[in-house]
């Protein structure tokens, strides 16, 4: 990875002091918990929503849940998922096969829907969840998708790759946004150094084609792009990114613990 100069990334109590912007790409209405972790620690949340969630509903909608949740796996992909499908059906009622999600997010979001079993792995991106062991030998098996268009596509990809067939629900969908001027005006004037949290490929990708080459350049100097996962610090890496910094893991206190780790590591000499 490579380093950036001394001047733009404050560290130890420099940092604290000089404060500090955090980039959100969740969806709109979901940076609270990126703000609770936030708070206290000398930085500010900037909201940069690629998109809103809204709820699919009807007849078919409901049909292809019930197909999905009939299989022999069933995969949650996001918190998001689990909300939706319990407002289309009883969740309690419905578990027949062991149901997996991507992290625990998912995983705490089903178990508040009264489900016993489920399987999250430690690594919480779609490769963890692909090498959990009840996911070995599924030829043959059909797995239910519950989840939105677009995103996760490696889950479906390998799993039909192993023989397996997809029932996919799509329980809701993104709802592309623009970022407003007002949103690029308070990123152009936000301290630096800019924490670019990054747990979604299609987030980072929609709102960096939004920038102006003058903000895609000051991000590529000044931001630390922090990722769930290798694959999203290949991305932000091509991007032009300069640092890569890996969390734990995707959800808002690990993305967070992160970036101030970061901030207040001790300079090198």
């Amino acid at each position: 990875m490579q380093a950036m100069a001394d001047h733009t990334i404050p560290t130890g109590a420099a940092a604290s002091e000089a404060g500090w912007t955090l980039l959100s790409l969740r969806p709109q209405g979901q940076h609270s918990a990126l703000r609770r972790a936030v708070a206290g620690l000398g930085g500010h949340v900037l909201a940069l929503s690629p998109w809103r969630l809204q709820r699919l509903h009807g007849t078919p909608v409901v049909r292809q849940l019930q197909r999905a949740l009939n299989c022999d796996r069933v995969v949650f992909t996001s918190p998001a998922a689990v909300t939706a499908a319990a407002a289309l059906l009883p969740l309690a009622e419905a578990q027949r096969s062991p149901w997996l999600t991507v992290g625990e997010g998912t995983a705490r979001a089903l178990q508040a829907q009264g489900i016993g079993e489920v399987h999250a792995p430690q690594r919480m991106d779609s490769e963890g969840l692909l090498a959990l062991p009840v996911l070995a030998g599924v030829q043959g098996l059909r797995i239910g998708l519950v989840t939105a268009p677009g995103g996760r596509g490696l889950i479906a990809a390998q799993l039909q790759a192993a023989g397996a067939t997809i029932e996919r629900a799509d329980v809701y969908q993104r709802r592309l946004l623009r970022l407003p001027p007002r949103a690029r005006a308070r990123l152009a004037h936000s301290a630096y150094p800019w924490l670019l949290a990054i747990s979604s490929s299609e987030a980072l990708q929609h709102v960096w084609q939004q920038l102006s080459p003058a903000l895609q350049q000051r991000m590529q100097e000044h931001a630390i792009a922090v990722v769930a996962s290798d694959r999203l610090g290949e991305q932000a890496r091509a991007l032009g990114l300069q640092r890569i910094v890996r969390a734990a893991g995707p959800t808002g206190a690990q993305l967070v613990a992160a970036a101030h780790a970061t901030l207040t590591a001790p300079a090198a000499t």
